[in-house]
């Protein structure tokens, strides 16, 4: 018989054992590290110098000092020790630096719920399908069109650009979204009052190189207003 418990290698109590509160209590620690699972953080290869007692983390690849070799486990501090929980596949755990939930497999913790970038599916060797949405809100307004900052991305699946008026625009009469040389891809003649809000739809389309989204101004140029824009999209990641 072994002395562990299969799954969560719980320490049993043998026949005839001394101090049978030590075990006991062991068992105990245990299932209050692992179960429920919330752990601050999962990008974190050395160990914090001040930790609350019962935090928890998964630890990231590269880790070093207390931690080394205990990549994609969880490290749990408790009674001023590091514990290493050795995760196994379908453990589930909330990252809360990330509000997001992460579940353990084959290929290490892949996400499971929200964030602006998610793995929907991956295959053994890190092949993943994902989707992800890029946002920026462009202030400030002027002249005749504004790019953005963040980028659709290369090799990028795009289903659409979506994009609402937080403050209202002055200057233009209306205005169109798009790319360069396709200014009204996303949508044309769009309301320049604050709320107005389009859901450009498109192909979807695959992009072949770092694409901006381009603001244009019609009936005249931008002399103020704000625009919050979000790119919706999907990407393929190559196997290892």
């Amino acid at each position: 018989m072994s002395d562990t418990t299969t799954n969560l290698l719980l320490p049993f109590i043998m026949a005839a054992q001394a101090q049978k509160h030590v075990t006991h209590n062991e068992a105990l620690r245990l299932l209050d590290g692992i179960v429920q699972l919330a752990v601050q953080a999962k990008d974190l290869a050395a160990p914090p110098a001040m930790p609350a007692d019962g935090v928890r983390y998964i630890v990231a690849s590269g880790a070093t000092g207390l931690w080394a070799g205990w990549e994609g486990d969880v490290a749990l501090w408790v009674d001023g020790a590091w514990m290493r929980l050795p995760a196994q596949p379908g453990w589930q755990a909330w990252v809360v630096d990330e509000q997001a939930l992460y579940v353990q497999t084959a290929a290490g913790w892949m996400s499971l719920l929200r964030g602006d970038f998610v793995t929907l599916a991956q295959s053994p060797h890190g092949g993943g399908t994902s989707v992800g949405v890029l946002e920026e809100t462009l202030a400030g307004l002027s002249g005749p069109s504004r790019e953005t900052t963040i980028r659709i991305p290369d090799r990028a699946i795009v289903f659409g650009v979506a994009c609402r008026v937080v403050t209202a625009i002055t200057g233009a009469a209306s205005y169109d979204c798009g790319i360069a040389g396709e200014p009204d891809k996303f949508g044309a003649a769009l309301g320049i009052a604050a709320g107005s809000s389009n859901a450009g739809v498109i192909g979807p389309q695959a992009f072949y190189a770092d694409t901006p989204i381009v603001l244009t101004a019609k009936g005249g140029a931008f002399t103020s207003g704000a625009v919050r824009i979000s790119v919706h999209y999907m990407t393929l990641g190559i196997p290892n």
